[in-house]
């Protein structure tokens, strides 16, 4: 047996560099292996292999395999029959009756509300605002609105007494605008207050005729005892607005006013919603009163200052609201030496016409002081609350008198926000302009508070519940906690929803004011008539009859 031939050795240059490498010629070997098939694929790929291996091989290598299978598609589909129809590589519908239809869902769907995405994110205001629904005021006054008391039309309604509407002249006054309310719009019409100069109103803080009717108006209530100055006055659409506008004044956000407590439940509205300045409460209590003292205040004030917080003012309502009190002069005294001391700024609200329950008792008025003291008339401020005063519920002018001229200035710039319209200050010049019929409402006004704080002083003596003999104001501050099935706020809650239930009369509890004591409740009697004080008392009397605890 003749030895195999030993497989023969060459040398093929590799690469550029001309380096050699030995490589074994396997050739005969590989065609007995593939065959013809096999000759001609190496006929092919030695070829390339070459390419490869030369010079510019790795561009060559890339394109020359992406042609060859280029064209070899092309073959393919020129020898295919053209009228074969083409294939799917996905079974039809008809080949498939038991499967179900897939919805089909668009990009579209991901921006719908209806896909369950969070809700867009709103401010801190807007929590605040939402929030009030569910405070006593707002769940009080829905009921009413839903089935208002009316003597003759609804007489099982409720009867609303949480709100501060002085309805007491409402029939005078409605009597005055029907008989002058054309005539006072008409009046003028090519002078700048009339319709003719209504397009080039730019006066957001009020005309300077009705600051002047407001000015004469003011000084009458007072019987001339103290005189004001129109340029003095900034006009607002409303006490709110004038309490906010004086905030922004005085106070940064983060800083604090503070108020004696109980108040209305309205200040922390009118101050921190849209401000974000924080109302810090005093308390008083029952055994002085609710008589404020300025020790209260100072510790008040000291305990805001370790907090880090910066009080700016103290806002007093006089009358008080609720309980009624007036501001005695010593106290007002002391006030000044503190506010002076403490470098801050002094607020009074105030009602002047519905201001006194007794004939011969006079107001303790903040202005009378800013008229005859010698102090420094700049750090204090007052708001007058005159649409209350004239029981105009609908018409909303609140005043702003201040003797600090930086202070004026900037509030008739917020006022631009809180301005009246100029219908109903034509209509308020004309009514304030009036002298007999100023002189016939405030007389008619005066008896008729204090009648009505008679009725009912008297209807809660009689049912045995304690009331706050008060000097002003349109309302009442009775104690109704021996009445609670526990003395805590949660108890107060509980009777104020009783009565509202049960007896269909809404009061104000005073939680809602921040009383530190449970069982108050504010009424306002301005709302009624004199025959409606008999059935709010039967209502009451009822309600308490059901159970020695309500």
């Amino acid at each position: 047996m003749s030895p195999s031939p030993s497989p023969s050795l060459s040398r093929i240059p590799f690469g550029a560099g001309g380096d050699d490498r030995e490589v074994h010629d396997d050739t005969s070997s590989s065609r007995s292996d593939l065959g013809v098939g096999g000759g001609t694929a190496m006929r092919l790929v030695v070829p390339l292999q070459g390419v490869v291996q030369g010079r510019g091989g790795l561009v060559l290598g890339s394109v020359i395999p992406c042609a060859l299978f280029y064209f070899f598609q092309l073959y393919l589909r020129r020898k295919k029959p053209s009228s074969s129809p083409p294939t799917s590589p996905f079974p039809s519908s008809g080949d498939l009756p038991s499967l179900s239809v897939i919805p089909r869902t668009t990009s579209r769907s991901f921006f719908s509300p209806r896909s369950g995405s969070l809700p867009a994110p709103v401010s801190s205001h807007t929590a605040a605002a939402n929030k009030s629904d569910a405070c006593p005021l707002s769940a009080g006054h829905r009921r009413f609105v839903d089935d208002p008391y009316h003597p003759t039309s609804n007489p099982d309604g409720v009867i609303q007494l949480g709100l501060g509407n002085n309805q007491l002249l409402l029939d005078l006054v409605r009597d005055w605008l029907e008989r002058n309310v054309n005539a006072s719009l008409l009046k003028g019409r090519n002078e700048d207050m009339g319709l003719g100069g209504m397009e080039t109103y730019l006066q957001y803080d009020g005309l300077m005729d009705l600051k002047i009717a407001v000015a004469d108006f003011m000084g009458q209530v007072l019987q001339g005892s103290v005189s004001f100055s129109p340029s003095q006055m900034v006009l607002t659409a409303g006490a709110a607005s004038a309490i906010e506008t004086l905030c922004f004044c005085l106070a940064d956000p983060g800083q604090a006013i503070l108020v004696p407590s109980p108040y209305d439940s309205e200040y922390e509205m009118n101050i921190k919603w849209r401000t974000s300045v924080d109302v810090i409460a005093v308390p008083c209590r029952s055994t002085d009163s609710f008589n404020i003292s300025v020790a209260a205040i100072e510790r008040a004030y000291n305990q805001a200052k370790k907090r880090g917080v910066k009080v700016r003012a103290i806002l007093f309502s006089n009358p008080s609201n609720p309980v009624g009190n007036l501001l005695k002069r010593e106290t007002l005294y002391d006030l000044l030496e503190f506010i002076t001391e403490k470098n801050i700024h002094l607020i009074f609200d105030e009602l002047l016409v519905g201001s006194v329950h007794e004939e011969n008792n006079t107001c303790m008025n903040i202005a009378k002081i800013l008229d005859a003291e010698d102090f420094d008339k700049s750090r204090v401020h007052m708001i007058y609350r005159l649409s209350e005063d004239l029981s105009l519920p609908h018409i909303h002018v609140g005043v702003i008198y201040s003797l600090n001229d930086s202070i004026l200035a900037s509030a008739a710039k917020f006022a631009r926000f809180s301005s009246i319209s100029v219908l109903s200050q034509r209509v308020l010049v004309t009514m304030l302009s009036d002298k007999r019929f100023i002189l016939e409402f405030l007389h008619l006004s005066r008896a008729r508070l204090i009648n009505m704080h008679r009725l009912f002083a008297r209807g809660f003596k009689d049912l045995n519940i304690d009331c706050v003999n008060g000097d002003g104001g349109f309302r009442c501050w009775v104690d109704l906690s021996k009445f609670l099935r526990s003395y805590s706020v949660k108890g107060e809650l509980e009777m104020w929803e009783k009565l509202l239930d049960s007896a269909k009369v809404n009061m104000m509890p005073g939680s809602s004011c921040r009383c530190i004591e449970p069982g108050w409740f504010r009424l306002c009697f301005a709302a009624l008539s004199e025959n409606d004080v008999d059935v709010v008392m039967g209502r009451i009397r009822r309600a308490i009859d059901e159970g020695h605890k309500i």
